[in-house]
């Protein structure tokens, strides 16, 4: 680590009350892309999860009472410290996650994004007044923060899905606590140090990084002095946390499995699908739950479009993160790449046809080709679970009719995608696609003024955007009686 600029950042202890601490037993973060050790971190419990859970509470009152435009500013000094710090942040990104460093460096941008965004929207949250039903009464809507935050975050994002979640919950004046994956907890504790630099007060925002998934998940899901819990993750697990939050009634917000479908209609710019195609496709070697999953191509340019996706697709360089010009880095882990090998193998047992790619190569152990396939249907594994890898499957349809009804075909509703020049298409489609987001002629759509979130089994709730806030606070009325002389 001693490439880092500054190494304070490095943390390897869990971060509560304003405080740094330790564990008796440790585990290991490795790159994925050597097997190299980047730091032993200290194995928080589940005890220790009580402990910042009660740190949080003890700090609710008071983070609450303060004026929003001083909630705003200690937000911007966050934000400013995050873009500061951008490329040793992408750097410990690189090395705990794999992705290559300039889209770990465009992931800590595009995380500080949400905690600017968020700190701007801390001073907007308006209530209302309503006309009352007699000259004596008065009504009021009020909104104020739930109470604390509780978040599980993957390994995919490790920066960006807690930004989302923690700027959202601070502007709007509660506390959180959050657990990042365990692949990934680094850049989890070096927002806390930049946290606590930018004056953030103790027990605001509290990181537990730990093995026991089980125990710190039960204490963050079943506490009664949280409030809400938000999670970004598969559907199993995001459902089985749903069902641990249920005795409490806290309030849930899901970000689960997505299976998005990328349209491309005979009058589409097929260059510019294929720019489209390859930006949502390959962004993190394909491990975003927002990845084009199922591509489906009008018969009539199926030939066109394949052999230009080909080519576009020799063209990326799989390597370390670190390396200059890497465009692919790894696969998570060895049960990522061989569930990629496995849905690949069983589709070309199938009858698919394998254009380029199709195993794993030499870069590394977790490394994976990008993949082109052809002759896929919709009966194949390919097309019904999320593939999680650089690999693209081509499915053809013949009408509107066709593509819509087998890009709706799933239980999934995160993101699709489309392409076309027809107007009234454009609209027709973008209306008939039963997801929560949909890139029309455009592959990479998230961004924090936006609502990020699903439908169906993808999930609800929403981040970014003014929306976000609102999974945050509490709608409270207030009736004012006796007003009459």
């Amino acid at each position: 680590m001693a490439t880092l600029n500054d190494q304070h950042l490095l943390k390897t202890q869990s971060y509560w009350q304003g405080g740094w601490h330790g564990a008796s037993e440790s585990f290991d973060v490795t790159n994925p892309a050597t097997g190299e050790l980047v730091a032993a971190v200290a194995d928080a419990s589940a005890a220790d999860a009580e402990q910042a859970v009660a740190s949080a509470a003890a700090a609710f009152s008071r983070w609450a009472a303060l004026p929003a435009a001083e909630r705003a500013s200690l937000l911007l000094r966050w934000h400013q410290l995050m873009l500061q710090h951008q490329d040793d942040l992408g750097l410990l990104l690189t090395l705990e996650q794999g992705k290559p460093l300039a889209e770990a460096k465009g992931e800590i941008a595009y995380g500080a994004s949400y905690v600017q965004w968020f700190a701007e929207e801390a001073r907007r949250v308006y209530g209302d007044t309503i006309p009352g039903p007699a000259t004596d009464k008065r009504i009021m809507v009020l909104k104020q923060p739930v109470g604390v935050v509780a978040a599980i975050t993957p390994w995919n994002f490790p920066n960006a899905m807690i930004a989302r979640k923690a700027a959202a919950a601070l502007a709007a004046g509660c506390t959180f606590v959050v657990k990042p994956a365990q692949q990934t907890p680094l850049s989890a504790l070096a927002m806390a140090e930049l946290a606590e630099r930018a004056g953030i007060p103790a027990g605001v925002f509290n990181v537990i990084v730990g093995t026991d998934a089980k125990g710190i998940g039960a204490v963050l899901t079943q506490d009664a002095r949280i409030a809400k819990f938000s999670f970004t993750g598969s559907t199993r697990i995001g459902k089985q946390l749903i069902k641990q939050c249920a005795d409490t009634v806290k309030r849930v917000s899901m970000e689960l499995g997505g299976n998005a479908p990328f349209i491309v209609f005979d009058d589409a710019d097929l260059d510019a699908a294929v720019e489209g195609l390859m930006a949502s496709k390959f962004r993190n070697a394909g491990q975003t739950c927002v990845c084009t999953n199922r591509v489906f191509v009008q018969q009539g340019v199926m030939a066109s479009f394949s052999d230009k996706l080909q080519q576009a697709m020799k063209a990326l360089k799989v390597g370390a993160g670190t390396e200059t010009g890497v465009t692919i880095g790894p696969l998570i882990n060895d049960e990522a790449c061989d569930k990629v090998d496995e849905l690949v193998q069983a589709a070309s047992r199938q009858g698919a046809t394998v254009l380029c790619g199709g195993q794993r190569v030499t870069a590394g152990q977790l490394f994976y080709a990008p993949t082109l396939l052809t002759d896929v249907t919709a009966s194949m594994e390919v097309s019904q679970e999320e593939i999680f890898g650089p690999v693209v499957a081509l499915q053809s349809f013949s009408d509107e009719d066709e593509a819509l009804q087998q890009a709706n075909n799933t239980e999934y509703g995160l993101a699709a995608y489309f392409y076309s020049r027809d107007i009234g298409r454009i609209w027709r489609v973008a209306e008939g696609l039963q997801f929560g987001m949909v890139g029309v002629n455009e592959g990479i759509i998230s961004n924090a003024a936006a609502p990020f979130g699903g439908v169906k089994q993808s999930g609800y709730g929403r981040e970014g955007s003014h929306y976000g806030l609102d999974d945050y606070l509490d709608c409270k009325y207030v009736c004012m009686g006796g007003l009459n002389r």
